[in-house]
């Protein structure tokens, strides 16, 4: 491990000298992530990508790419186009980037599954901002907007992601 990572625990996600509560997939956390499970994967991931929107919130870093009103994110096991950012119009099942909630306002890209995605493994696990506390997702980790930008302003394209299969039998929603 690097004194860089990011690392899943019991009690959040520890990250550059603190633990930031989280929030991750309504079931838990796997170590056999199939698509539609809601689970969160074990493994090590690396952060290959951050999304934002330049009408809501200024660039993080240098390196993040805005969110544009047709990007979408292929969820679509069938098409060649899985796991993938696409743009409208998109015939086969997606997840619309620019939403019109503050989820996905700031997004940090894992490569689960990614780039070569294995079909029915699951598409896109980001980092994001949560619902609320204890709220879960659908298998990505999700943060506090203001813990989630601290995050983001202190990664680098070289960070990785250690959700420990240790977490498995963690039970979903918020870590403590």
């Amino acid at each position: 491990m690097s004194a860089g990572d990011m690392i899943l625990t019991p009690r959040g996600l520890r990250f550059a000298g603190r633990v930031w509560p989280c929030s991750v997939g309504r079931g838990g956390v796997s170590t056999d992530k199939r698509e539609g499970d809601g689970a969160t994967p074990a493994g090590v991931h690396r952060i290959t990508g951050m999304l934002y929107r330049p009408d809501r919130i200024a660039r993080p870093a240098d390196w993040a790419v805005p969110i544009g009103p047709g990007d979408l994110w292929s969820d679509d096991p069938g098409d060649e186009d899985y796991n993938l950012m696409v743009r409208a119009p998109y015939a086969g099942s997606h997840e619309r980037l620019r939403r019109a909630d503050r989820l996905y306002d700031l997004v940090l890209l894992t490569d689960w599954n990614w780039p070569r995605a294995e079909r029915g493994r699951g598409s896109a696990i980001f980092l994001h901002r949560w619902r609320r506390p204890g709220f879960p997702t659908e298998g990505c980790i999700a943060f506090r907007p203001d813990h989630l930008l601290k995050i983001a302003v202190r990664i680098t394209p070289e960070t990785r992601l250690i959700v420990p299969e240790t977490l498995a039998r963690t039970l979903p929603g918020r870590l403590r």
